[in-house]
């Protein structure tokens, strides 16, 4: 039986193969997997990124299989499912699947507090989302439309005198950044810091280094939950310190779950999918020219950039024993939705792997499904479709510069720098 550990400083092999490592004792030998090569972890440089993952969706590679790999401090090992209904049933079905607090990076550090509403289930959770809601509607997003579209055009402005520049680091790691700052009233000088503890946290995939920018950005969390909970100021922070759940008011645990989640998920999901959207239009001038020329078709391309180009790749826990395909999962068990796989699968949308800004009905897993979808996703769309506006209304047809870095990651961490030019 081979070394997990060795197996895992090896290169990840470009095949699903079955591997002989350690398992619990109800995952069948054939399903357990070598699947980091889709799981959106490993860098290429393919004009579409996500091409490998279409090998899951052959007829000798299993529906269901078993990764052994640790993906957080959480989960030793995890299911993992490829189609749109298998992936819907991990995201709708709350009668099995529950979200099992995976995303509670600060139990590392030994914090007691779950993310809000993220870790909660059933009526608790549906409590704190009723609380949240209310400040990413459409109409309360929408309040921010002119302050986005003006930062817009002053961070565009640069680059139509430079005739390029570096998107990804430039542009697409700092626009959603600044709106989010803006949003939840964190002073912008904070920038680069904030930029830096998210990195470590969810990117470094180093215990030590996650403890230290964990404890860092925690006791900075605290110190200015503290100073606005004394001086409320006109942002979303003073709000949800302030606010109420039922007419009591949230505990310290609770603000600081809602307030740690919110930063956390407003650092780089939008920033990658920027570089990822802006890395596509420079390798396809007919697609840039088609959203030049019609610029009534850009939400619905912003729906298929998304759809195409998934970047969190969700996991929920079995609350009690299920058999899906035949494979008996047990309570306790980790799944994983594949979005990379289910976004493609050709009995959920019509020709996959066209990119159609007309296409309807466009449910893809992008920002997950169920009661956990994700709360800023109006935002997100907000920011996307204001910087393609922008960009395409006052930059001629631009490509990747000769110099340009084509390595890209299908998954969250994107692409730190794309030199584009015109």
């Amino acid at each position: 039986m081979a070394d997990l550990m060795d197996i895992m400083m090896s290169p990840p092999p470009a095949e699903p193969v079955i591997i002989d490592v350690p398992v619990p004792a109800h995952v069948p030998r054939n399903l357990v997997r070598d699947l980091r090569a889709f799981q959106g972890l490993v860098p290429n440089d393919l004009d579409d990124p996500y091409l490998p993952c279409v090998r899951l969706r052959d007829a000798d590679v299993p529906p269901v299989m078993w990764s052994p790999f640790p993906q957080t401090w959480i989960t030793s090992g995890m299911w993992v499912v490829t189609s749109y209904k298998d992936c819907a049933k991990v995201y709708q079905d709350t009668d099995h699947f529950i979200s099992g607090g995976a995303a509670d990076f600060q139990r590392l550090i030994g914090e007691t507090f779950r993310c809000l509403p993220l870790s909660y289930d059933d009526k608790a959770h549906l409590a704190y989302r009723r609380f949240l809601n209310p400040f990413f509607t459409p109409k309360a997003v929408g309040e921010m439309n002119g302050y986005i579209r003006q930062l817009c055009d002053d961070m565009i402005e640069p680059f139509v005198a430079r005739g390029g520049g570096d998107f990804a680091y430039d542009f697409a790691r700092v626009f959603p950044v600044k709106v989010f700052l803006t949003l939840m009233g964190f002073p912008h000088a904070m920038l680069d810091q904030f930029l830096t503890w998210e990195d470590k946290i969810l990117h470094s995939r180093d215990f030590d280094i996650m403890r230290v920018a964990l404890t860092e950005v925690l006791a900075y969390l605290r110190a200015i939950m503290a100073d606005r909970q004394a001086v409320p100021q006109d942002d979303l922070l003073s709000r949800i310190l302030h606010g109420k759940i039922d007419g009591q008011p949230l505990t310290d645990e609770e603000k600081l779950g809602a307030v740690f989640l919110l930063w956390l998920g407003g650092l780089d999901t939008v920033a990658s999918t920027l570089g990822k959207m802006f890395r596509r239009l420079a390798l396809d001038h007919d697609l840039q020219a088609r959203l030049r020329a019609n610029p009534e078709l850009i939400p619905g391309a912003v729906e298929e950039f998304l759809r195409t180009q998934p970047l969190v790749y969700s996991m929920r826990q079995l609350r009690k024993d299920l058999t899906l395909h035949g494979v008996e999962m047990k309570a306790g068990d980790w799944v994983q939705a594949l979005s990379s796989t289910a976004n493609f699968d050709p009995d959920a949308f019509k020709c996959p792997r066209d990119f159609d800004p007309e296409r309807k009905a466009n449910r893809h897993f992008t920002f997950a499904s169920g009661p956990h979808l994700c709360l800023g996703a109006h935002l997100a769309r907000q920011e996307l479709r204001i910087a393609l506006e922008h960009w395409l209304r006052q930059v001629p047809s631009f490509g990747l510069a000769g110099d340009a870095d084509r390595m890209v990651v299908p998954g969250l961490h994107a692409t730190k720098n794309m030199h584009i030019a015109w």
